[in-house]
């Protein structure tokens, strides 16, 4: 006797498409159409397996286009959507109870161009190697879907999907299960400001963009305008996606400057109490992390005291400062940031730019931090980054400008400075390999429309246009992949001893971790290369000149010393040291 066929599942779906007379659901056997519900969203289903089954929407016709919330796209971001079941996968981090930000590192990396394969599962095969560095959290570029093979993932285009060239979505899962495993936390940097130029099928649905006011990148999102509403939780639902569904610790908010809302309760605010509310409900932190231009303390001020109630966000002040006084560079934004008394001001007061006349700007920008109440963890700070570095002419690092020991004057002033420090893979050996901007844009016009737009980029910071790689040639992609075989010169061993050093004495000694303004002090010279950081009973002294320089201290031991010569050494002689040149001690 045959046995009864087990029944066809029913996936039920559904699209926002507040305009449409008519909406169908594509898939492989056929089309349905979807019925009509409240505030313009349809409803359908499909039968089959919630872990594999490809589909689409046709709008009045039009179609058929990926799902606006589609989970993976195995075919690229043109082609038919498939469902996935993420309550599908096994997790093995029961006893994982997530990271406070404060006193954390943060390690930020591409997964396309952290290993020779560029996918998630080769990353956590590197995870041995951030335990080394007392890596709290690692930090991913955005991951979502994009066109084309490789990119930096600001191009995104599908905001609930995992790039399917670094695994997809069950790989992700396998990702953010291997880190906690190795006591690491996730942070997932995410864009809500923009969407890329190519695959974007949003405004067939809905007016997700707006007409009103536009960005750098184009339209704006809709975040205030008609309908509104929808948009808004089409963002938040995907935010708390991340941390909910793929149990990420914490996400990185691109560009927050770029978002145009002129709502009483801003976006930011709005996802600040989601996310709050997400953070009781699972038991374990969950962080957002701000990148904004606006230096502005409004952002990771506290809800209850009228601010946006982020928990910190990027000072790229902080960059600007380290990048002048180790590389002299001067031209475009880094005029400013010339004397050594900027470098003193970040330190004390988190940002420069608090209300000064920014030339590069033309006009006065930034707000001041109440250093009696902020606490410093809650700016993120580093002196490379993918930003930093990718924007450049030809993506160089500081190791292509700086020797071994102003590399470790780098090394000490972010990791053991009173912010939350954030490195860029392979800073921790001196990475020589460049990281510069690439795409693989399908498309011939758009590949050229973003070479063109990239040597304009380059007018105001003074940069040769002729240098400029093109971001449309594989080979710029290959040239910016890590080489981990590097870590093999004598150089890139010292330079990662120190990270690790550093590592060791900012568990050790609680005054490195304390985010109190008031406890530090900030001593330089000008005119002869050297600034001394005081923490509580230790200090942190680094000589930026080519000639050694005794330095006024009251520590009596050196805890750490690190110099381009590797034989030389710091002298301690009465209230003093003697710093080599290119040079930074720890004192205790």
């Amino acid at each position: 006797m045959t046995a009864p066929a087990a029944p066809v599942e029913a996936i039920p779906l559904e699209v926002w498409a507040p305009s449409a007379a008519t909406v169908q659901l594509v898939s492989p056997t056929g089309t349905a159409a979807m019925t009509p519900g409240d505030s313009g969203w349809w409803h359908g289903s499909l039968p089959g397996d919630p872990a594999g089954v490809d589909y689409g929407f046709t709008v009045d016709g039009s179609g058929p286009f990926p799902d606006p919330r589609s989970r993976r796209q195995p075919n690229g971001v043109h082609e038919l959507s498939r469902t996935f079941d993420a309550r599908a996968h096994a997790w093995q981090d029961g006893a994982w109870r997530g990271r406070q930000l404060a006193g954390a590192t943060i390690y930020e990396l591409h997964i396309g161009t952290f290993t020779p394969e560029g996918t998630l599962d080769a990353a956590a095969g590197r995870l041995d190697h951030l335990v080394s560095l007392g890596v709290d959290f690692v930090e991913l570029l955005p991951v979502n879907g994009f066109n084309g093979t490789h990119n930096w993932g600001y191009d995104g285009v599908l905001w609930y999907a995992v790039h399917e060239g670094y695994g997809g979505p069950a790989a992700y899962q396998r990702f953010v299960d291997a880190c906690h495993a190795a006591g690491i936390g996730v942070i997932q940097d995410v864009v809500h400001n923009h969407l890329g130029p190519s695959g974007n099928y949003l405004p067939n649905f809905g007016p997700y963009l707006s007409d009103a006011e536009g960005n750098t990148w184009g339209a704006s999102v809709n975040l205030d305008g008609q309908d509104s509403d929808e948009v808004r939780g089409y963002i938040i639902d995907s935010a708390l996606m991340w941390l909910r569904d793929y149990h990420v610790d914490g996400l990185r908010l691109d560009a927050v400057h770029a978002l145009k809302d002129h709502s009483a309760v801003h976006l930011l605010e709005q996802l600040a109490g989601e996310v709050a509310a997400l953070s009781a409900a699972v038991g374990r932190p969950l962080t957002l992390i701000a990148e904004s231009d606006l230096n502005d303390p409004r952002l990771i001020t506290p809800r209850e005291s009228n601010g946006y109630g982020l928990d910190a966000q990027w000072s790229d002040d902080f960059h600007h400062a380290v990048h002048v006084a180790l590389t002299g560079e001067t031209v475009g934004y880094y005029a400013d940031f010339a004397p050594l008394g900027a470098l003193a001001k970040v330190l004390t007061r988190g940002f420069f730019h608090d209300g000064t006349l920014s030339t590069f700007r033309g006009r006065h920008h930034g707000r001041p931090i109440d250093v009696e109440r902020m606490p410093a963890w809650r700016l993120v700070v580093a002196s490379q980054n993918h930003d930093q570095i990718g924007n450049r002419a030809i993506g160089d690092r500081l190791s292509a400008q700086l020797d071994t020991g102003q590399l470790g004057i780098a090394a000490a002033l972010t990791l053991l400075g009173p912010f939350t420090p954030m490195l860029f893979m392979g800073e921790e050996w001196g990475a020589r390999t460049p990281w510069q901007f690439f795409t693989s844009h399908p498309e011939p016009d758009l590949g050229l429309a973003t070479a063109e737009g990239r040597i304009g980029e380059f007018a105001r910071m003074g940069w040769d246009p002729a240098v400029v790689p093109d971001p449309q040639d594989s080979a710029t992609f290959e040239r910016s992949k890590l080489d981990w075989t590097e870590l093999h010169r004598p150089d890139a061993g010292r330079l990662l001893a120190l990270y690790q050093d550093l590592a060791g004495l900012r568990r050790r000694l609680e005054d490195l971790t304390d985010p109190r303004f008031t406890r530090l002090a900030v001593a330089f010279d000008e005119a002869d290369g050297w600034l001394a950081l005081t923490r509580g009973t230790t200090e942190i002294v680094i000589n930026l000149s080519t000639s050694g320089r005794w330095i006024p201290v009251t520590g009596d031991s050196v805890l750490l010393g690190f110099a381009d010569n590797a034989d030389a050494m710091p002298t301690l002689d009465g209230g003093r040291v003697l710093l080599p040149p290119h040079s930074v001690a720890v004192l205790g």
